[in-house]
């Protein structure tokens, strides 16, 4: 299946330099493994798409719902933080 997201130039940009080799989102809409994920470069101060994009192959889906690795109040106090590694 082919996944359409919009992302913003400085994370497009990380991709593209393969510095950026994850995405967040929140979980509204179905992906697995070997899904494309095409990210289309979006401006936020014109408002309006830039017409470069990049597809990916999903690798691998981690969904927190349900998860109970940590509590509540933690989350709040400090959120996520997401690491990338090879």
């Amino acid at each position: 299946m082919r996944i359409n997201k919009k992302t913003w130039p400085e994370f497009f940009q990380a991709i593209l330099d393969d510095k950026k080799t994850f995405d967040v989102r929140i979980a509204d809409f179905d992906c697995k493994k070997d899904d494309i994920f095409v990210l289309q470069e979006w401006d936020p101060h014109k408002r309006e798409y830039t017409g470069r994009e990049v597809g990916k192959r999903i690798k691998y889906v981690l969904k927190t719902k349900g998860q109970k690795f940590w509590k509540e109040k933690d989350i709040k106090k400090f959120g996520f933080q997401i690491i990338s590694f090879k």
